[in-house]
């Protein structure tokens, strides 16, 4: 026969598949015996680090959109790597403003200031961390730090009349 004569057979259809699984609900992450769950003891951490009025005043505007940043920040920051045993919290102090330094976090480098001070920096260290982050984020940035570390240093050191 000739090629143009061939009619080709019909497509099968392919087989319906169902499907593999369901997508399940997250899971509640369940803590080892043992060991504290990590919002319990990032809680502990950021109030003793930055001050209960800090913390209130930021867990009273949270709201279903920023809930779970909250947590996540409260969990993470605060209770996995804040409670690590390899640095002390004065050296985290100085690693932070560092970090906030260069990257221009300047509202966070207020609050952070003042958790520095209640880590145990006192304002000559503050300064000293400040000069080096100077050489290695640029001047810019430093002189704008100065500017807000100075204001809080002002604020935390100065006695009450």
């Amino acid at each position: 026969l000739p090629a143009a004569a061939v009619t080709p057979a019909p497509a099968a259809a392919p087989p319906q598949l169902a499907p593999v699984a369901e997508i399940a609900p997250p899971a509640v992450p369940q803590q080892p015996q043992g060991r504290p769950d990590a919002y319990d003891t990032g809680i502990k951490v950021r109030r003793e680090v930055l001050g209960d009025a800090h913390v209130d005043r930021i867990l009273a505007g949270t709201d279903a959109f920023s809930g779970d940043f909250q947590e996540l920040v409260t969990r993470y920051a605060w209770g996995e790597v804040w409670d690590r045993p390899g640095l002390d919290r004065r050296t985290r102090s100085c690693v932070t403003l560092t970090a906030l330094v260069a990257g221009g976090h300047l509202e966070d480098l207020a609050f952070h200031t003042r958790a520095a001070l209640r880590n145990g920096l006192t304002p000559d260290e503050i300064k000293e961390v400040l000069l080096q982050a100077a050489v290695y984020c640029g001047i810019p940035a430093a002189n704008s730090a100065f500017r807000v570390a100075q204001q809080v240093v002002r604020e935390e050191t100065t006695p009450q009349e």
